[in-house]
């Protein structure tokens, strides 16, 4: 059986999140293993097509607010959890690429991310957890939500 040593938590703060942390919290105590958490901030600015060309739009949104604010939340979180002193990382991005390219850049050997186990029209446009198992170069623990 493979051994995990460096496990990969990607988190996105829904309710699911403290079910996702004691999860990994419990396998990396038993592997030993080292356990770093990402959230991936998803932010697309407001543009508006001009012609032939899509102009951003200035709504007024501070980008380095909503990362810092991430990052409050991220680190509230993880100390509610017991995990304050591992690693976090806020990346800006789609979860559904950056999940998958930081665990590789982390050499993680396992990444746990939630599952909201959705059906129907959300099922068919894909998940994170989906995206992100067939991304990966590592294994992938699916948390599901309580039904």
């Amino acid at each position: 059986m493979k051994t995990y040593t460096n496990v990969l938590v990607a988190l996105d703060f829904s309710p699911i999140a403290e079910k996702v942390i004691a999860r990994a919290k419990n396998m990396a105590e038993q592997l030993q293993a080292k356990l770093m958490f990402v959230h991936v901030f998803e932010y697309i600015p407001p543009i508006e097509p001009v012609g032939d060309m899509m102009l951003g739009i200035d709504w007024g949104i501070n980008e380095q607010e909503l990362m810092d604010l991430a990052k409050e939340r991220f680190a509230q979180l993880a100390e509610g959890q017991g995990v304050g002193g591992c690693d976090r990382h806020v990346i800006v991005g789609n979860a559904r690429v950056e999940i998958a390219r930081y665990a590789e850049e982390q050499e993680c050997d396992l990444i746990i991310i939630g599952s909201h186990g959705r059906s129907g029209l959300a099922r068919l446009l894909g998940s994170t957890a989906n995206a992100v198992l067939h991304h990966a170069n590592c294994d992938v623990l699916a948390v599901r939500a309580d039904e």
